[in-house]
């Protein structure tokens, strides 16, 4: 068998997806290339290791086997690899984080400094919605959670990071001219709202309940940039996290409408399990935000206080 470290990658992770798709997205290779490497890969086995049954994807029973002993081979590389960097006086190990969608727009912004100094870290990101990190971090899967809605049944340990503003925002088709607008108008206006779960809808509600508003929900959609999409194209409006509109508003093609009461406050936050026992990238990490968030903040977040 001449198979390799990269096809035992490949394999693994569409035994987690039970996609090509998904796996080629997850792998950042194109769908040809990812089957191309399924194929050499089944070629070293008289066995199928998946089989496909109206269009879906399934792994077999062989198959299931073989990904055990490929994700056992490349967490041994990957030991290898971090002994041989911890031996050189690097830091090296796995750094774990779960991002609520939105956070998209920031956390690389915490990320990049510290993978440069620290180049023997691996990152593990996962950028998802509000239930789905909050369940990885309840099951202990990642090292840290970045959320603006902090869990309530979880006891927790948090950083504050940083500010998160959420305004009213329409496409630039209609003028709005008055300087402030009552909360009465969000009564006449079709608004877009996220999914279910969702951190901004969280935000978004109790705004909407604490001041009793009568609201004309249009459509639910899954994600801030389908939302803002829908925006863009004058489905509706929507109260969205400035964070994520920074181009739009450049360009003119999103407004924010302005609003008494506006812009709602939350805050984004970096937060883990109470007690954790963290390893020595989680913990050089935790060090590094707390030393470095302000200078991150001025330096890439400092548009924001012009709105």
């Amino acid at each position: 068998m001449h198979y390799t470290l990269h096809q035992l990658q490949v394999f693994l992770i569409i035994t987690q997806t039970q996609s090509i798709t998904k796996a080629a997205e997850e792998l950042h290779l194109s769908q040809p290339a990812v089957s191309i490497q399924l194929r050499n890969f089944q070629e070293q086995f008289a066995i199928p290791l998946t089989e496909v049954v109206g269009r879906r994807l399934f792994v077999t029973d062989f198959g299931k086997e073989i990904a055990v002993a490929a994700e056992r081979i490349l967490n041994e590389v990957h030991a290898i690899n971090h002994k041989t960097l911890a031996y050189k006086g690097q830091l090296a190990g796995k750094l774990k984080i779960s991002v609520v969608s939105t956070g998209k727009y920031i956390i690389p912004y915490f990320l990049n400094d510290f993978l440069k100094v620290n180049q023997g870290v691996e990152l593990k990101l996962d950028v998802t919605n509000k239930m789905k990190v909050v369940e990885s971090l309840e099951q202990n899967d990642v090292d840290f959670s970045l959320v603006s809605v902090l869990p309530v049944h979880l006891q927790i340990e948090k950083i504050d990071l940083m500010s998160n503003k959420l305004y009213l925002i329409g496409n630039s088709e209609e003028t709005f001219n008055d300087s402030f607008y009552e909360t009465s108008l969000l009564d006449s206006l079709p608004l877009i709202y996220r999914e279910y779960g969702s951190g901004t809808r969280h935000v978004m509600e109790a705004y909407v309940q604490e001041n009793k508003l009568p609201i004309h929900k249009k459509m639910e959609l899954t994600s801030n940039e389908a939302v803002k999409q829908a925006v863009l194209a004058g489905l509706g409006y929507s109260i969205m996290p400035l964070i994520g509109i920074k181009n739009e508003l450049t360009h003119g093609d999103l407004q924010i409408i302005p609003v008494k009461g506006f812009p709602i406050q939350s805050t984004w936050h970096i937060i883990w399990l109470k007690g954790k026992n963290f390893s020595p990238v989680a913990k050089a990490f935790l060090n590094f935000i707390t030393q470095e968030k302000a200078r991150i903040i001025d330096e890439k977040f400092g548009w924001c206080n012009q709105y």
